[in-house]
């Protein structure tokens, strides 16, 4: 499928989806928010894909949303809510883009190139992993423009970095760098800008070489156990245990593969 706002590829197993406005620093428009959702459903579907990096070209990973169209009046596409029931029933663009980050199944990388603001900052944290370079940052934003957070900031920050630091980062909207980006937790590794990438895809790599059912229920019973109660988390787990288990192919191979001292070739099947 061609896009216009953002570059997709896929290198073996590996999905690549590049957000491509770099004269805006990759700003969330209309039209991009409908080029990644394409595209992530297009990551989803493909069995092949199994796990994505999302990344972007020029100097900015993502400078949250595009205020051009607001300062020109322009609404969405979308009716206002008929009443303030509806307005609070209704997620919006920011609800819909945060849960497509998190319901996605299959392990997202974020290679955070550059500055990461507002919404872009909520799609960095919505990465199971990010890996930086010193050119990365990170600033809340939404403040400073008479906004409470959105686009799941306010879930995915505090899980993350904590209430406190949360707080902090929120009420002050100020500029987080590279090397606090990492003390924090923000960023997970800290690899040179030039390597990125490639660090990006190495460490995908390293996720793909084990059996893809396996890594799909993994990501649901980290994400499902990461707040439940202990008692429903190890239900949880047995559950999760059943589904890979009945992945009988790769179950096989998997031994045979120990038993063989060789190299597994896992097919999702």
């Amino acid at each position: 499928m061609a896009y216009e706002t953002i570059l997709f590829e896929k290198r073996e197993h590996v999905a690549i989806l590049t957000l491509n406005r770099p004269e805006r620093l990759n700003a969330i428009s209309a039209a991009l928010r409908a080029d990644v959702t394409a595209a992530v459903a297009e990551a989803l579907a493909d069995d092949d894909a199994r796990v994505l990096v999302v990344t972007g070209a020029g100097r900015g990973f993502c400078s949250g949303a595009d205020l051009s169209a607001a300062q020109s009046g322009i609404r969405g596409t979308l009716p206002p809510p008929a009443n303030q029931a509806e307005r609070i029933d209704e997620d919006g663009w920011v609800g819909r883009w945060a849960k497509m980050w998190a319901h996605f199944d299959k392990p997202v990388i974020a290679a955070v190139n550059g500055i990461a603001a507002g919404a872009g900052m909520s799609t960095a944290l919505a990465a199971d992993l990010r890996i930086g370079s010193e050119h990365t940052r990170f600033k809340t934003v939404f403040i400073e423009r008479n906004l409470s957070p959105d686009s799941g900031l306010s879930w995915f920050l505090p899980r993350i970095v904590g209430y406190a630091r949360a707080a902090d980062l929120i009420f002050t909207s100020r500029m987080v760098g590279a090397d606090e980006a990492y003390r924090l937790g923000l960023i997970d590794r800290l690899v040179a800008h030039e390597n990125l990438l490639e660090e990006a895809v190495k460490v995908a790599n390293e996720m793909t070489q084990w059996p893809p059912v396996a890594l799909r229920v993994s990501k649901r019973v980290l994400q499902h156990n990461f707040d439940a109660p202990l008692d429903d988390a190890m239900k949880y787990e047995s559950v999760g245990l059943g589904l890979a288990r009945r992945a009988t192919n790769d179950a096989k191979e998997s031994l045979a593969a120990f038993a063989e001292k060789r190299k597994a070739n896992y097919t999702g099947t």
